[in-house]
């Protein structure tokens, strides 16, 4: 008895440990998928506001609505070959809708914008782009490899060509895998490169100016709420995918908030 009191004794930290973490993990499993669910309301909610309120949207770049609306659409057609968590599917919903509240206004106040023309801003004006893919000067017709197309044909054209490739895939086991694979895999890519855009119209006008601090503080708190909940749910509940492509995409929040703080919103802004 003297020998297993001892043992008890010994171990007794160690499971009461275990038995705190086993307490916090309900609390962690409700409180951060609901800061991520509300993630794209908290983010850019700031973002688009002030748009509308300075009637421009110089300096913000328009690559990030359309990132994160394709990532969006990705994931959404990744969530029944995967069943990811229902936290992240939902998050997913919300993004696509406020990205395309955001990229509608951004478009409607582009600098030079009259009647449905805008001019290009000038980082749009130094990029090279295949037949200037997302560059159309204005929302409605722009040639896309013959095709009548915009801003919202080409995401609709997207949605269309995924949900197709769903209906003729999903029903062979074999080939449902490495679709499902795939699917996941691009649209978590195109995510993580997320910050990529700011950051290059940061570096080439030396200044943070139209994008709001507001929402790159959203950003690294996300990536805090994301580092958490990947690593720390249970087994199998995110998959790896997830976890490696937010670990990218932290590491270039956090260059640029160095971007911020070297730059502040000085100079001309893009």
């Amino acid at each position: 008895m003297a020998i297993l009191s001892r043992l008890i004794a010994a171990f007794a930290p160690i499971l009461n440990k275990k038995q705190e973490q086993q307490l916090k993990q309900p609390s962690l499993s409700r409180g951060a998928p609901n800061s991520l669910i509300l993630s794209p309301i908290t983010s850019y909610t700031d973002q688009i506001l002030a748009i509308h309120r300075t009637r421009t949207s110089a300096g913000f770049a328009l690559d990030i609505p359309l990132i994160m609306l394709t990532a969006s659409i990705l994931k959404i057609f990744y969530w029944p070959g995967a069943r990811y968590d229902r936290a992240l599917l939902v998050q997913a919903v919300i993004m696509l809708a406020v990205q395309a509240v955001l990229l509608k206004v951004a478009l409607d106040n582009r600098p030079g914008w009259r009647g449905g023309a805008a001019l290009p801003l000038r980082d749009e004006k130094a990029d090279s782009r295949p037949w200037g893919f997302w560059r159309w000067r204005g929302q409605r017709l722009a040639p896309l490899l013959g095709v009548s197309t915009s801003y919202w044909q080409f995401l609709l054209l997207l949605t269309v060509l995924l949900l197709t490739l769903h209906l003729l895939l999903a029903p062979s086991p074999t080939t449902a895998v490495g679709y499902t694979a795939l699917l996941g895999g691009l649209g978590l890519a195109i995510e993580a490169t997320l910050p990529l855009p700011q950051l290059r119209a940061n570096q080439r006008a030396r200044s943070c100016r139209g994008f709001r601090l507001s929402v790159l503080a959203n950003w690294l708190f996300g990536d805090a709420l994301k580092m958490a909940f990947f690593f720390l749910s249970d087994a199998g509940k995110v998959p790896w995918a997830f976890k490696a492509c937010g670990c990218f995409q932290a590491a270039c929040d956090v260059a640029l908030g160095l971007q911020y703080w070297a730059y502040g919103e000085g100079g001309r802004g893009v």
